[in-house]
């Protein structure tokens, strides 16, 4: 084998897919194991995993998460109000009461989703304190 194949072959031996590790971070748990959680609190990250002892003090989302919530939100919030708001003329009282509602509900329901995922994305390209030692 030469030594481009040597390192080809290194690097799949040691990858991480990202699909599984962004499911399980979706469901806040640890990228590695899928098991222990991620996060306590509500949006704290543990700095260890209670199942597989995995790291996750590096791990650094910053404001990752919530650009990813607001853009979410708002993309499916937006044309919603435009569409409800022409076919049936609500009240202005009316129609900012169910989508204040609707917004703070979605945005507290994604956020700790998405930082998961963020945080299981990182562990799996081995971003910050991920790299291979974990």
């Amino acid at each position: 084998m030469t030594e481009t194949q040597t390192v080809l072959a290194t690097d799949l031996e040691n990858d991480r897919p990202t699909l599984p590790a962004l499911l399980k971070g979706w469901r806040r748990t640890c990228p590695s194991c899928g098991k222990g959680a991620v996060l306590h609190s509500y949006l704290k990250v543990k700095a260890r995993c209670d199942n597989c002892d995995l790291d996750l003090s590096q791990a650094r989302a910053d404001d990752g998460p919530a650009y990813l919530t607001i853009l979410v939100v708002g993309h499916l919030l937006a044309p919603l109000i435009h569409l409800v708001f022409v076919t049936w003329r609500p009240e202005p009282l009316v129609l900012f009461t169910i989508f204040t509602i609707g917004c703070v509900s979605l945005s507290l329901y994604l956020l700790p989703r998405l930082k998961g995922g963020i945080i299981a994305y990182q562990w799996a390209k081995r971003m910050y304190g991920f790299e291979k030692n974990s």
